[in-house]
């Protein structure tokens, strides 16, 4: 291709979401945030079941002050706060939710992802990534933002690194780099694709293997765990427009 190296777009990993606040977030950069084990997975199977628009917010006050603004026989609340559900919400797991969930909104409050997506809402676009839906997502971000930083946000766990978010990540950048795109990765870009080409057939494995997952697997959620490693079940790209989370629709392009 004959590029500069100065020219090509950078792909960065955050660890987790308590690095956000080092990052300068701003206009120049495209946000794609994974919490592999609940939020992002969450989001994105419920757009897929027929969800109309999923609110994260940063805690259960939040999302209750928010309940007050919208038309409640639409809404559902669903949150945990440090792996225990809100008490009055709903699971915030995606079986539990698929059948009543047609035309709803969502208000979604986790630990770390849903607070990961807002921390980083001032980016040019936040998108919501999982194992189900990354080939989707980097389609999207192929389409649309080659001329842009890409920040690959791991949720992490209560500020620690989460094994299972740096997978979904590394996942996600093998992805990007199936097509003649020249990006440039940061050494947490580099460690997060080589930890996954190394592991490609091994998801189940990593998730369970990891901090949330071997506590989800303890608690009995091991269905839930599994779940999460189906990697290519979704086609709906989550992108953050107003505060909600919402089916990215694809652009007309022009010729």
């Amino acid at each position: 291709m004959g590029m500069h190296e100065g020219n090509r777009k950078k792909i960065h990993v955050v660890l987790s979401k308590e690095e956000i606040d080092r990052q300068k977030i701003d206009t120049r950069k495209v946000a794609v945030v994974f919490d592999v084990l609940l939020a992002t997975t969450t989001v994105s199977a419920l757009l897929q079941y027929g969800a109309k628009g999923i609110i994260p917010v940063m805690d259960g006050k939040e999302a209750l002050s928010m309940l007050k603004t919208l038309d409640d026989d639409h809404v559902i609340l669903a949150g945990e706060v440090n792996g225990q559900t809100i008490e009055g919400f709903e699971d915030p797991i995606a079986a539990r939710l698929k059948e009543s969930i047609e035309g709803k909104t969502v208000i979604l409050s986790t630990t770390n992802g849903t607070v990961a997506i807002r921390k980083v809402d001032s980016a040019k676009k936040v998108y919501a990534a999982s194992l189900l839906n990354a080939a989707a997502v980097s389609e999207r971000i192929i389409a649309d933002h080659q001329d842009d930083t890409i920040l690959v946000v791991c949720a992490g766990s209560g500020g620690q690194f989460s094994m299972e978010d740096f997978y979904g990540a590394g996942m996600f950048i093998n992805e990007l780099l199936t097509e003649d795109v020249a990006w440039t990765l940061t050494d947490s870009a580099k460690a997060a694709l080589f930890f996954y080409q190394g592991n490609q057939d091994r998801a189940a494995e990593i998730l369970k293997a990891s901090r949330t997952g071997a506590m989800m697997v303890e608690a009995d959620l091991l269905e839930d765990v599994l779940f999460a490693t189906e990697k290519g079940t979704v086609s709906v790209v989550p992108e953050l427009e107003d505060g909600q989370l919402v089916v990215a629709t694809k652009k007309i392009l022009q010729r």
